[in-house]
């Protein structure tokens, strides 16, 4: 990817703006993207009561994707910010991983969810369509005072000073802050205006998604469970979302295409021609949905601040990972209470509470990012290494695997 250069025109209205606002005095913070992590952060904000501007550059709030999994470590976020009970009717609770060899179907390992792992955090593991929650987010901010929601506010320039920001679009409108806030994804303009170099690396891998209604999967996968199907260099993941009533389905293959688009249609054959031969009950799941959305993987390589004066990134703006933990938004709602919290602690200077949110929030960032890594070469192992694995996973106790991750759904703010 070539990296973006910045737009003339926008760079001037932002600098201008920039110098309003210095003589205009006490604004809100910036928080350029509206998904779940800028979403988060302004709720969070909020309850501290600090105010912000959301900047989403859609022209709605509308979320794409399919299902999204939720440790402990992000429930107990959504129960802070008093979104849970909005959510809770959409949610599902698996009582389970089942994990199963995908050429055969031959049952690898039952790993305890539910009720096991509520009382071991104290909070839930749910599973819910990323459009649901957003939903109740975005309803959420709405009826926030100390909120305010832009749509059609596409970040194109940056302009910064010790004491105010100011971003542009590309057709000239132009909003104004005490600080701004990147929460803008893997592709984020605010990160290529303050880091243009640092840019998303594509790791040979897609991932394929789409929702079936739940009366139209095979009867033995209706279970309230996360399926996770292995293969040599390859998985699948499955779990009932919006109430019970879908399954959300995502394919992980190698790939050689890499894109932006992390929400291109593909046609069935691109499953199809890319999954290993698997297990009669898995194929005919596979072969069920007539639409797919492909998103290329990409990992964002170790920033070297998260930071710069009054502007700062969160979420995969900051530290995108491969989604083999399914704790890509988990940490964007990690970052967001870490940062409301930094703020308010360091009262009028933002550039200092960044800098306190980056120290609080790295190690614990790199920690997830390594884990995930590892987990994706455990679940993609071939021959002698995936025999051993298998073996593991049938003879160890499986909650002293779960155990194994105590560090990552036990996390406290």
């Amino acid at each position: 990817m070539s990296v973006q250069q910045p737009d003339a025109k926008a760079s001037a209205t932002a600098k201008a703006a920039l110098a309003r606002a210095r003589k205009d005095g006490a604004q809100p913070m910036l928080i350029a993207g509206g998904g779940i992590g800028g979403l988060a952060a302004a709720l969070a904000l909020a309850r501290r009561g600090i105010a912000s501007h959301v900047l989403e550059s859609r022209a709605d709030f509308s979320a794409e994707g399919a299902g999204i999994q939720i440790g402990p470590n992000g429930t107990r976020i959504l129960q802070s910010l008093g979104v849970s009970e909005a959510l809770r009717p959409h949610v599902g609770v698996p009582e389970a991983i089942a994990v199963r060899d995908g050429a055969s179907g031959a049952a690898l390992a039952r790993l305890p969810l539910g009720d096991w792992i509520a009382q071991r955090h104290g909070a839930p593991y749910w599973v819910v369509h990323r459009g649901d929650l957003h939903a109740v987010l975005v309803n959420r901010a709405r009826a926030e005072s100390l909120i305010a929601l832009s749509t059609g506010a596409a970040v194109a320039a940056v302009a910064a000073a010790e004491d105010a920001v100011a971003v542009a679009s590309a057709g000239g409108e132009a909003w104004t802050g005490e600080a701004l806030i990147g929460a803008d994804g893997l592709w984020s303009a605010v990160r290529t205006a303050m880091l243009p170099a640092c840019t998303p690396r594509f790791l040979g891998k897609s991932a394929a998604r789409s929702v079936l209604p739940l009366h139209e999967v095979p009867p033995a996968l209706q279970a309230q469970e996360v399926g996770l199907w292995l293969f040599a260099d390859a998985h699948v993941v499955h779990y009932p979302v919006s109430g019970g009533t879908t399954l959300a389905i995502v394919v992980i293959v190698a790939d050689t295409q890499s894109g932006e688009d992390w929400s291109a249609p593909v046609e069935p054959d691109w499953v199809q021609q890319r999954i290993p031969a698997c297990a009669g009950l898995l194929r005919d799941l596979l072969a069920a949905p007539q639409a797919w959305r492909r998103w290329p993987l990409n990992a964002l390589p170790t920033l070297p601040t998260w930071s710069r004066g009054p502007v700062a990134l969160l979420g995969d703006a900051a530290h995108a990972i491969v989604p083999f933990l399914a704790q890509g938004g988990v940490l964007a709602l990690e970052d967001a209470v870490v940062l409301a919290a930094a703020l308010k602690d360091s009262k009028d200077d933002a550039a200092f509470a960044f800098k306190l949110y980056e120290r609080r929030r790295r190690a614990r960032a790199l920690q997830v990012a390594k884990a995930s890594l590892q987990n994706g070469r455990i679940y993609h192992l071939s021959g002698a290494p995936a025999r051993a694995r298998d073996l593991v996973l049938r003879l160890a106790p499986p909650e002293r695997l779960m155990a194994r991750y105590d560090w990552l759904y036990g996390w406290r703010p």
